[in-house]
């Protein structure tokens, strides 16, 4: 095992003998009848259809189950496990595959949040919750596969102050699908900003290592902000990665802007427009532009359903732009 890995399992090792050697101290008081645990039910579902040349493109789809529980100890310390049902491109599309999503320890003390396990990723966690629907939509970076949402690692994060908070974390690089097959390690850092009472400005930085003769290290770099008030909110990202699935000089960048709009405790409206581009056209098949716009209804405290209709439109030459009716949905307890 090469020494990189070596320290990362001792980092791993060691944040889960910290975990244990604070569980096993004396108990914290918790108030009579104090919830510790909670379960995780989360189901994402769409029913859409497309027009024109993509008419045949209809039907009913189950996108992701996840199902799990995170429990609370005392000293801060958290448990938390999530499986994940979904697609896999390794079997057919109407079967689904389960994955261990999560399976991590946190710790949060005194403005420090420190993660091992097969965390959740910060690559672009900022923007996926700031987006806030994923069950509509993936975040640019997780719909381009510019990364993973999660993956075996340590993370470590820290709030200097109300403004400035920073993170770093050491990751297989290879997501929770694929937790180990590769010898490298990805290692990431990231500054968040909050100047003002909802502005967050994000930058961050990547490099995924390469192992293989003829291979390139992965960079990937992201830049963030948005402005969130109780009446709309307004976000854009740009993403740019350098050798792309470690091919060298297989480049690509990204932007993605999107906003809504609060009618009521209830009711908002939503829109988002992302472009994809690679240079040299290296991925000219999947290179273009998305757009959608929408409506998201909350139905009691569980369910949400967000009818929406987007456009596709290929930047290759000759590509027909299409378009589509969703009508997504989202149980989450």
């Amino acid at each position: 095992m090469k020494t990189k890995k070596r320290v990362l399992c001792l980092l791993s090792i060691w944040m889960c003998t910290v975990g244990a050697a604070f569980a096993d101290g004396a108990p914290e008081e918790r108030a009579p009848g104090e919830k510790k645990g909670d379960a995780i039910i989360t189901i994402f579902s769409d029913a859409h259809s497309g027009f024109g040349t993509v008419n045949h493109d209809r039907g009913f789809n189950l996108d992701r189950a996840y199902i799990g529980y995170q429990y609370a100890l005392p000293h801060g310390l958290q448990l938390k496990a999530v499986l994940d049902f979904g697609q896999s491109k390794d079997v057919n599309d109407h079967q689904r595959i389960g994955y261990v999503k999560n399976a991590q320890i946190t710790w949060k003390q005194n403005g420090w949040t420190l993660n091992a396990g097969l965390i959740t990723t910060t690559q672009f966690k900022v923007q996926e919750d700031f987006w806030g629907k994923r069950y509509v939509m993936k975040s640019f970076q997780d719909e381009y596969k510019f990364g993973s949402s999660a993956d075996l690692g340590v993370s470590v994060a820290y709030k200097f102050n109300k403004v400035v908070s920073a993170d770093v974390i050491v990751a297989n690089g290879e997501g929770y699908k694929k937790v180990q097959v590769k010898d490298g390690l990805q290692y990431g850092a990231g500054v968040t900003l909050t100047p003002v009472e909802g502005l967050t400005v994000r930058a961050y930085g990547s490099y995924n290592e390469s192992v293989e003769e003829g291979e390139k290290g992965i960079t990937n770099l992201a830049a963030f902000v948005g402005y969130k008030h109780t009446a709309f909110s307004v976000a854009a990202e740009y993403n740019y990665q350098t050798n792309t699935k470690y091919v060298s000089d297989c480049d690509q960048d990204g932007f993605s802007v999107y906003a809504s709009a609060q009618l009521s405790k209830k009711i908002s409206l939503f829109g988002r427009w992302d472009l994809l581009s690679s240079e040299k056209d290296w991925n000219k098949d999947a290179d273009g532009m998305a757009g959608m716009v929408g409506a998201e209804f909350k139905l009691g405290k569980y369910i949400k359903l967000a009818p929406n209709f987007r456009l596709w439109s290929p930047k290759t030459e000759g590509g027909k732009t299409a378009s589509y009716v969703y009508l997504n949905a989202s149980f989450a307890i």
